[in-house]
């Protein structure tokens, strides 16, 4: 029987322990604890539902279990208040949790009149910096730098700057030269912390998730926080009388981030990435390496919003799958109207084997004769002024994902896109019949990564318990004298389709 829940999984704000399945995280909060011991003036930076808000007040409360009296403002909606409302806000505060009147008019008396107390230390966190006003932002900078400089001599210990910009980026373009701060980053979780967050949920209320589920979990949402409790949440919710929560119910929750929520921090990513679509599209449809370099406007954005970040090699790949998940899904272009000539290429009586698998080779000459027909031309998107939005290589993949998703609506099957936090395309997951087929899509660029793709997509099947897996290769006309083919190969146990569809890269656009 499942038991009622005392709490729940929070994805709205900070975490309450009491309320919600809340982790400790010791370890970083003795890690702040110190540098606060030490009287730094320190940055946390990390983008949205990464557990900044929670991390702080939780700091918070284990500082004022000692000596010191700590308080934290919200700056959030300040880029256009006046200084004088900055400072009513901060003040109150202040007289709340410091038990210290203040009554300054200006930054200058401010720093006189933090420097004139010294019976206590405190501990000051300002949330979401980059919210306050420009007009000011600069000289309130300058005047926490100046309070630093003779810390040991007045009661203000600490300042915590608490961001989802680069704030370090932000203190030096603005408050130069702010070289004071040190940066505390709260990182997402480890695999070891979802899985004991999830079974605080188990603990407490009997109610069991799946491992499949739990992996998935860890795997989808990189262990960002937000995400993490984002999906439990609801699959709890969807689920109230369930014993153990399975797979399929994790499919449907992923669906749903997918197609129906209104998720404003996924919401967020797909606008940033739009502002530099090009470049996201190049990350996700091709094999070209992208050195990760901060300065390159174009990274450090995408980076400081959370969606990219530097790759072990030193390369850009994406951060969160489910982000790139989203990116993919709203980058698409649905509007196509090419439904009705895929159908033509389409004969259901033939797709099949006797033992009910899909017949392959059948389904993607139906898609060479649909492409040598219709081109890839549709599969573009032009802007106001009639420049194409998107790259040729999306286009590509576009096309044949179009075809598939034709297909699955007249069989009443389903897919999933299992992208991988590296760059490339992402591995295709079809389901028609209970069963379950990878397909991974590859833009020919040479020989080495096209015979690597034939292992890599191996080795993922093999990873899913599968047997067979789908590799379609696009290659330009341009190569054909390499004279390459279609061909069937084993690798791994499993058994690897390669497929070869040569396009024209001016007349099939």
């Amino acid at each position: 029987m499942i038991k009622k829940a005392k709490r729940y999984f929070n994805t709205s704000g900070p975490n309450i322990p009491g309320k919600h399945y809340t982790l400790n995280r010791e370890q970083l909060i003795k890690k702040g604890c110190e540098l606060v011991k030490d009287e730094r003036y320190f940055t946390i930076w990390a983008p949205r539902q990464t557990g900044k808000s929670t991390f702080f007040r939780l700091l918070a409360a284990e500082l004022e279990k000692t000596k010191y009296k700590v308080t934290h403002i919200n700056t959030e909606n300040y880029m256009e208040a006046p200084l004088s409302a900055f400072f009513n806000y901060l003040f109150r505060k202040i007289k709340e949790d410091w038990d210290i009147e203040l009554k300054s008019t200006n930054l200058g008396d401010f720093q006189n009149d933090i420097a004139a107390v010294k019976d206590r230390e405190c501990v000051l966190i300002i949330d979401e910096i980059e919210g306050l006003n420009p007009a000011y932002f600069g000289q309130v900078l300058h005047a926490l730098r100046n309070l630093y400089h003779f810390r040991t001599e007045h009661c203000l210990k600490s300042v915590i700057l608490v961001g989802v910009s680069n704030i370090v980026g932000v203190v030096q373009d603005n408050a130069s030269p702010f070289n004071i701060t040190d940066n505390l980053e709260v990182p997402y979780f480890t695999d070891e912390e979802t899985f004991e967050l999830l079974h605080m949920h188990e603990e407490e209320t009997g109610q069991l998730f799946q491992r499949k589920v739990k992996e998935k979990i860890c795997a989808v949402t990189a262990n960002q926080p937000g995400l993490v409790n984002g999906f439990a949440y609801k699959l709890v919710e969807r689920n109230p009388a369930k014993k153990e929560i399975d797979y399929n119910d994790y499919l449907k929750i992923e669906d749903w981030y997918i197609t129906e929520a209104i998720d404003k921090n996924i919401s967020n990513i797909i606008n940033k990435a739009k502002q530099h679509r090009r470049f996201v599209e190049k990350l996700l449809f091709t094999a070209e390496k992208q050195p990760f370099r901060i300065n390159d406007d174009k990274i450090k954005f995408l980076f400081s919003h959370g969606l990219i970040k530097k790759g072990e090699d030193g390369n850009v790949e994406f951060w969160v799958p489910m982000y790139k998940k989203a990116v993919y899904d709203a980058l698409y272009p649905y509007s196509n109207g090419e439904t009705e000539e895929q159908l033509q290429e389409i004969n259901l009586g033939r797709l099949f084997m006797t033992e009910g698998r899909l017949d392959f080779d059948k389904l993607v000459t139906g898609y060479r004769t649909y492409v040598k027909r219709r081109g890839f031309r549709y599969f573009r998107e032009k802007d106001e002024q009639g420049q194409w939005k998107q790259i040729k290589e999306a286009a590509l993949i576009y096309s044949f994902e179009s075809f598939i998703q034709t297909l699955l609506q007249v069989l009443e099957g389903k897919s999933y896109l299992e992208p991988h936090s590296g760059l490339g395309q992402s591995d295709l997951i079809i389901n028609t019949g209970g069963r379950e087929t990878v397909i991974e899509f590859k833009i020919f660029r040479d020989q080495s990564r096209f015979e690597k793709g034939k292992k890599q997509v191996a080795y993922y099947a093999k990873s899913l318990s599968l047997d067979e897996c789908i590799y379609l290769v696009f290659v330009s006309n341009r190569y054909k004298e390499l004279g390459m083919k279609d061909e069937v190969l084993s690798i791994a146990g499993v058994t690897v389709r390669c497929y070869v569809v040569f396009f024209d890269e001016e007349k099939d656009f």
